[in-house]
C-alpha cells in the first residue's frame, strides 16, 4: 500500500495556479492587495486541480498513542492522561472539539497505540492499534520496520476510509515531543538541544535531562537519516507515523494538507522524506512555541499562515490554518471582478 501510494503523488499543477493569479488580478482590489490569501488560493488550486475549490468536507485526524521513554521521566503529565484525552475527545470537551466546531470540521480520533485497552464502542474512534505504546528509545528501537510501515500505512487507510476536501493533522501522547525532537535532529541534521522545547511545560533541570535522553537514544539507535522508515521505527511514534500516512494519502489524492505543531512536523519530514513532492501539498498552519519547530518549518520550506504561541497539539492550530485557507479560496471563488461589478480599474 505505500509503495501504491508514493507513486501517486504528482507535482502540483503550476499552470493552474498561474491561472489562478490571474483571475485574482480581475478581482475588484488593486494587485496583490489580499497578500498571502491569494497565494494561499492559487496553491489550493494547484493542488486540487480544482479551479474553483469549494472546502465543504473539512476533516482534523487527531492520533493518539503513548511512548515507552516517559518512563524517563522527561514530560510534565503521567502517561495515563493519554487515554483519558481521547475519551476527552470522543466526548468532545476538549480544545480540538471546540476549534473544530467553529470552523466547520469533523475530528476523526484514531488509536494508534495508546497503552490501554480504550473502554468504549463510540463510532468517533478508530482502532488502528499497532501496539501498547512504543518501546524505550533511551534503551533500544520504538517499534520493528515492519511496525513502521503498518502505522504509515494505517494512516494511509484512514484517510481514505473518509470523503475529505482538505485535512487537517493532530496528535494526542504524553512525551511525544521526546520521539519528534529525535526525529527532528536526525531529518535536519541539528543537534538535539537545538531542537528540544519544553513539551508540556518541563522546568529547566528536565529539560536539561530531556536533552541526555534524546542524545542517547540516537547513540543507541543510530537512526539513518537517508532512511526516513528506519528513523521512524528507531526513535519515533505510531501516531507519527499514522500522521505520516495521512499527510501522505493527502497529497496522492490531490488534498490540502494543514499541518499542526511540532508532532506533525517531524511527521511531515518522515514524509517528505520517503516523497519529495509531498511538500508541495503542506500548509504550515502555525509556528510552535517549540524551538524546534522553525527549523522543521525551514526544513520544509513553508511559512506559518499564523504565529499565535500555541504548543497544544490535538490539531487545534490546523483548525485555525483551514479556516483561513477556506476564506482565501471563497475570495478567489466569490469575489467579484471589475468587470462583473462595474468598477473602473486602475489608470
Amino acid at each position: 500500500m505505500l509503495e501504491e501510494i508514493l507513486k501517486k503523488i504528482e507535482p502540483v499543477n503550476l499552470g493552474l495556479m498561474e491561472e489562478a493569479q490571474k483571475r485574482q488580478d480581475t478581482l475588484t482590489k488593486p494587485q496583490g492587495s489580499l497578500g498571502r490569501l491569494e497565494e494561499i488560493a492559487n496553491r489550493v488550486v494547484g493542488i486540487t486541480g480544482n479551479r474553483e475549490p469549494d472546502l465543504k468536507r473539512k476533516v482534523i485526524f487527531t492520533m493518539a498513542g503513548d511512548h515507552g521513554v516517559g518512563e524517563e521521566g522527561v514530560s510534565a503529565y503521567p502517561a495515563e492522561v493519554t487515554p483519558q484525552m481521547v475519551y476527552n475527545f470522543l466526548a468532545g470537551g476538549a480544545g480540538i472539539n471546540v476549534l473544530a466546531r467553529h470552523v466547520g470540521a469533523e475530528v476523526v480520533v484514531v488509536d494508534m497505540g495508546v497503552a490501554e485497552e480504550l473502554k468504549t464502542q463510540n463510532s468517533k474512534l478508530k482502532n488502528k492499534k499497532i501496539g501498547h505504546g512504543t518501546n524505550n528509545i533511551a534503551k533500544g528501537p520504538a517499534m520493528s520496520r515492519e511496525e513502521a510501515i503498518r502505522a504509515i500505512e494505517a494512516g494511509i487507510e484512514v484517510f481514505e476510509e473518509e470523503r475529505i476536501d482538505i485535512v487537517g493533522t493532530g496528535d494526542m501522547g504524553i512525551a511525544n515531543t521526546t520521539p519528534s525532537s529525535a526525529i527532528v535532529a536526525v531529518m535536519t541534521g541539528q543537534s538535539p538541544e537545538k531542537v528540544t522545547g519544553r513539551g508540556t511545560g518541563i522546568d529547566d533541570n528536565t529539560l536539561a535531562h530531556k536533552i541526555k535522553v534524546i542524545e542517547r537514544a540516537l547513540e543507541i539507535n543510530q537512526p539513518d537519516p537517508k532512511d526516513p522508515i528506519d528513523v521512524l521505527s528507531k526513535v519515533g511514534g505510531f501516531e507519527i507515523g499514522g500522521l505520516a500516512g495521512v499527510i501522505l494519502a493527502g497529497s496522492a489524492h490531490q488534498i490540502p494538507v494543514v499541518l499542526d505543531g511540532f508532532i506533525s512536523g517531524a511527521a511531515a519530514l518522515i514524509a517528505v522524506g520517503l516523497e519529495p513532492k509531498a511538500k508541495d501539498y503542506l500548509f504550515a498552519a502555525h509556528c510552535s512555541v517549540e524551538i524546534g519547530h522553525k527549523i522543521v518549518l525551514d526544513n520544509l520550506g513553508l511559512i506559518p499562515l499564523l504565529d499565535l504561541n500555541l504548543r497544544l497539539g490535538e490539531g487545534t492550530g490546523a483548525a485555525l490554518g483551514i479556516s483561513l485557507i477556506e476564506a482565501a479560496c471563497k475570495i478567489l471563488t466569490q469575489m467579484a471582478t471589475f468587470a462583473s461589478a462595474g468598477v473602473s480599474k486602475k489608470k
